[in-house]
């Protein structure tokens, strides 16, 4: 399969660029700047069309900054620096990279494009883009020339392709050597432009929303540059992925970690179709899910024709949580109890060899970025326990959330399955703050209830549901907090609960959604008039950047 190969520098939004390689129907795969290596043998086949260098938050000068070798990759196929990975660029192949007089944060237009340029095809002049960098290029490479500027930015677009420069700085043969190693390596059956593989780096960013051509700019380069045959797609993936799990899985008996959620069950419908009755699913009731799920949750596989088992394992769970309050440690105790209830589940299965999981690529991505450091552990990540004796078997791993819906709707799923909003796996244990309770969960389940069930009811003017417009939604618990209110004439000392409701494509980056005020009064009403334990509602109206979704 063809694919472009992303490369990743600590970019908030390097998963930004993934997603819109994907809405071209076009395959990628994130890796760490430092593991281009691991890819050798698919650039050697030619199933690499391109690499992409993503953002980073260091400045090229830093002592710390991340590095890679150019000559894997630059001259074999098209390439395209964005933002550090533009003054990487320059910076490696002997131009200037230097503190800007400002930080250049936000909107700016493209006053000069060259629209001859490939990379500029249907280009508007003055186009707005999104810039982001404290340093600026203030020259660039010997053979590179300018294809785009703006009122602050003179380089905001260079270019190495082959041929003569059209302002006569040279061509792609009098390109910069590096530690001996020539960087422009031709290839006789080059996809891209000419007969030599084209750099391209821009200091702006195309995968934000705020640059407003930046689409047609990213489908210039993995279309029209890289060539890309566009087949990335909901069916294909599916024709690949069976014919992949047929094989990977052989005779060999499934045992798939089923949630309710969208993933798990996507990808136990994916294995079911290819491996039939060999797959059993065991759905793990650890207390915290939302109210009546469980039962819920098991009714609706009944017309999949899915091995189903139930466990109801919630003491289990909340005699170890008891007294926890760090979210780290809560996820990372109902993780370990959930593979504890799976292995004692699997030696039940005395021929199971694989458990399979609904890991998606957010989860992967999310959980460990690139500088190492950990925004969240996710349950689905990480490797399995020795003592389980299982293979890790993940469908879904490289696919973004709306992907996965698209699968379902490829394999004829259930539309009230495919359209469920996310759910975390520690389920409400991470939308309690605080220690985890059984009363806690009951009040805090009761306020959810009300809320997700409003929305399912709530028709929007445009004669859609409030439930489908929102990406995910759900209730906090306050428990470490309390406040005053009124209940008749009585004084209440209760707790607050928070609203918390996003729209969103990918889970990447989310909005907080603008809720009807009618909506979130007779919410807040039902809620406090009916759940015991609350006396205050509050909306949460953060987004994703700077805030996650979930609270913990």
């Amino acid at each position: 399969m063809q694919k472009i190969i992303i490369l990743d520098f600590g970019s908030q939004t390097t998963q930004l660029i993934g997603r819109r390689l994907r809405e071209l129907d076009t395959f990628c795969e994130i890796l760490p700047y430092n593991k281009f290596h691991t890819v050798e043998a698919d650039l050697q086949s030619g199933s690499i069309i391109g690499v992409i260098l993503s953002g980073s938050p260091y400045s090229v000068h830093d002592p710390e900054a991340f590095k890679v070798d150019l000559a894997q990759f630059v001259g074999k196929v098209p390439v395209l620096g964005i933002c550090y990975g533009a003054q990487f660029i320059s910076h490696a192949l002997g131009g200037k990279v230097e503190k800007a007089d400002s930080r250049e944060y936000g909107r700016a237009n493209l006053e000069t494009v060259d629209t001859t340029c490939p990379l500029f095809k249907d280009f508007e002049q003055n186009s707005q883009v999104w810039m982001s960098h404290g340093d600026t290029i203030t020259a660039i490479p010997e053979g590179f020339h300018c294809i785009a500027s703006t009122k602050d930015v003179k380089y905001a677009a260079f270019s190495l392709t082959p041929g003569p420069s059209p302002i006569g700085e040279g061509s792609i043969y009098t390109m910069r050597q590096q530690q001996g190693k020539s960087l422009s390596t031709p290839l006789s059956n080059r996809r891209g432009v000419g007969g030599e593989a084209p750099i391209f780096a821009v200091q702006f960013h195309p995968e934000v929303f705020h640059t407003l051509q930046g689409k047609q700019l990213l489908k210039n380069f993995v279309v029209d540059i890289c060539g890309s045959r566009q087949e990335w797609s909901a069916a294909s993936f599916v024709d690949t992925t069976v014919a992949e799990l047929k094989e990977q899985l052989g005779d060999d008996r499934v045992i798939l970690g089923l949630s309710g959620g969208v993933d798990s069950s996507v990808c136990a419908v994916l294995l079911n179709r290819a491996i039939g009755n060999r797959l059993t699913c065991i759905f793990v009731d650890h207390g915290m899910l939302r109210k009546n799920e469980f039962q819920q949750v098991m009714e609706a596989y009944q017309g999949l024709g899915l091995n189903v088992i139930g466990v109801d394992a919630s003491q289990k769970f909340f005699a170890d949580l008891a007294g926890v309050t760090d979210p780290e440690q809560k996820r990372k105790i109902i993780g370990r109890d959930f593979v504890e209830v799976f292995n004692a589940e699997a030696k039940k299965i005395v021929d199971a060899k694989w458990l399979a999981q609904g890991t998606i690529y957010p989860d992967r991505i999310e959980s460990l970025n690139i500088t190492g450091k950990v925004i969240k552990s996710h349950h689905n990540v990480g490797g399995l326990p020795k003592e389980m004796h299982l293979q890790l078997c993940e469908p879904l791993k490289w696919l973004f959330k709306d992907e996965v819906r698209r699968v379902g709707y490829q394999l004829q799923m259930p539309e009230r399955l495919i359209k469920r909003h996310p759910f975390p796996g520690p389920g409400l244990a991470v939308r309690i703050l605080g220690d985890i309770t059984p009363e806690k969960v009951r009040i805090l389940q009761d306020a959810d209830d009300i809320y997700i069930s409003s929305m399912l009811k709530y028709v929007c003017p445009d004669g859609e549901l409030l439930y489908d417009k929102i990406w995910q939604a759900g209730a906090i618990l306050l428990s470490a907090v309390r406040s005053v209110g009124v209940m008749g004439d009585e004084r209440t000392y209760e707790h607050p609960v928070a609203l918390r409701a996003v729209t969103s494509t990918d889970a990447m980056t989310a909005d907080w959604a603008h809720l009807p005020y009618d909506f979130m009064a007779r919410v807040s009403n039902e809620i406090i008039n009916k759940v015991r334990g609350v006396n205050r509602v509050c909306y949460d109206i953060s987004s994703k950047p700077p805030a996650t979704i979930e609270w913990e």
